[in-house]
């Protein structure tokens, strides 16, 4: 899977555009605050995904506009493809292959990549929120149909919180509660089981490339961890069973706080260094090669389960790791599209790109 040519038209400061990219790697080499991860941004868009920076649509619209209309041409299952992607106030319209699309659900799996940042350097630091997001994400360009499992799910919790707040003032609710729980029940195991499933794929691959990091000096390990206790995430009938009675145990506090504190909502990913938790005790260089095995693993599974390596974006990670890190990164992603963002070109090879106030312009190196 390649980028054949990206085109952007009122998209934050780039000057409308296109560029012919290299099959191999794009080094695209600037000042900060030039474009460069504007640029990046606009690839991870056609992922289906929302922006990787949080922004919302009317952020990425350039300043005086009403629109912006980015277009990609890509190869993918054999074959040139084409999505056009529509961003305005708060809402994006989707076209693929000169069909329209309902929804952006309909182009996920579509185009594949993945994206590194300085902010997912902070994966293992951070809370169980970004951890659960990285799954999530992963799973949703394997498995699109999982993205409108996540959603559904996402509603019932919803409606089931305001219940929990509602319930104080009205108490003869309560007895609907139930209701809420069996759908949050059924359709929580189901995540489970494909988060499951996916942890173990990366703590095998993961941990290979944590290996040849290390030169095999540390060991590193994953676990997808419920908080209800689940035992056999696989087994979604006993999983249901399992966080409804958590939900049904834990019905008072819940009530009392307005919230709901059992589900896979509340999840997280353990992830070990020499058997001790890296979050707690791993130094920051243990951890960014944790966080490194881990984006190269969501890399190689991804390709796997789709038959051809995704498009790879860089966006000013390389300055943040140190050269051994470097060239271990770079060298694992040898055969595939990569993007790179930086300040300097260094000793930087591939087909360069120089990007000032939002223009791109070309260089032969």
């Amino acid at each position: 899977m390649f980028v054949k040519r990206l085109e952007f038209n009122g998209f934050r400061n780039l000057e409308n555009g296109y560029i012919y990219p290299s099959e191999k790697i794009n080094v695209i080499f600037g000042d900060n605050a030039q474009g460069k991860t504007n640029l990046i941004e606009c690839l991870w868009l056609f992922t289906g995904g929302r922006s990787f920076r949080g922004s919302k649509e009317r952020e990425m619209i350039a300043f005086g506009k009403k629109e912006a209309v980015i277009i990609l041409d890509f190869e993918a299952d054999g074959r040139t493809q084409k999505l056009e992607l529509t961003l305005k106030n708060n809402t994006r319209a989707a076209v693929l292959n000169d069909v329209q699309k309902k929804g952006l659900s309909q182009i996920i799996g579509c185009f594949c990549a993945v994206v590194f940042s300085p902010d997912h350097l902070t994966l293992i630091k951070s809370g169980p929120e970004e951890r659960r997001s990285f799954m999530d994400g992963a799973i949703c360009q394997i498995k699109p149909a999982y993205a409108s499992r996540v959603a559904k799910y996402k509603r019932i919790i919803n409606e089931r919180n305001a219940l929990l707040k509602d319930i104080p003032r009205h108490r003869e609710l309560e007895d609907t509660l139930d209701i809420w729980n069996e759908r949050l029940a059924a359709q929580g195991a189901e995540i489970c089981a494909e988060r499951y499933l996916y942890c173990a794929e990366l703590r095998r691959s993961a941990s290979a490339f944590y290996d040849g990091i290390s030169s095999g000096k540390e060991k590193l390990e994953t676990e997808y961890r419920t908080n209800f206790g689940a035992e056999d995430p696989t087994n979604k009938k006993e999983t249901a069973g399992k966080l409804l009675d958590s939900l049904r145990r834990r019905q008072s506090d819940d009530i009392y706080l307005g919230y709901t504190t059992s589900g896979p909502h509340r999840d997280d990913i353990i992830v070990r260094i020499n058997g001790k938790e890296a979050r707690s005790f791993g130094s920051q260089g243990q951890q960014r090669s944790a966080v490194l095995s881990m984006k190269l693993a969501e890399a190689e599974i991804l390709g796997k389960k789709r038959g051809e390596p995704p498009v790879i974006l860089l966006d000013d990670v390389l300055s943040e790791l140190d050269p051994s890190r470097q060239d271990y990164l770079l060298k694992r992603l040898s055969g595939m599209q990569v993007f790179i963002t930086c300040c300097e070109l260094s000793d930087k090879k591939g087909n360069i790109m120089h990007m000032h106030e939002g223009k791109i312009i070309r260089e032969e190196i």
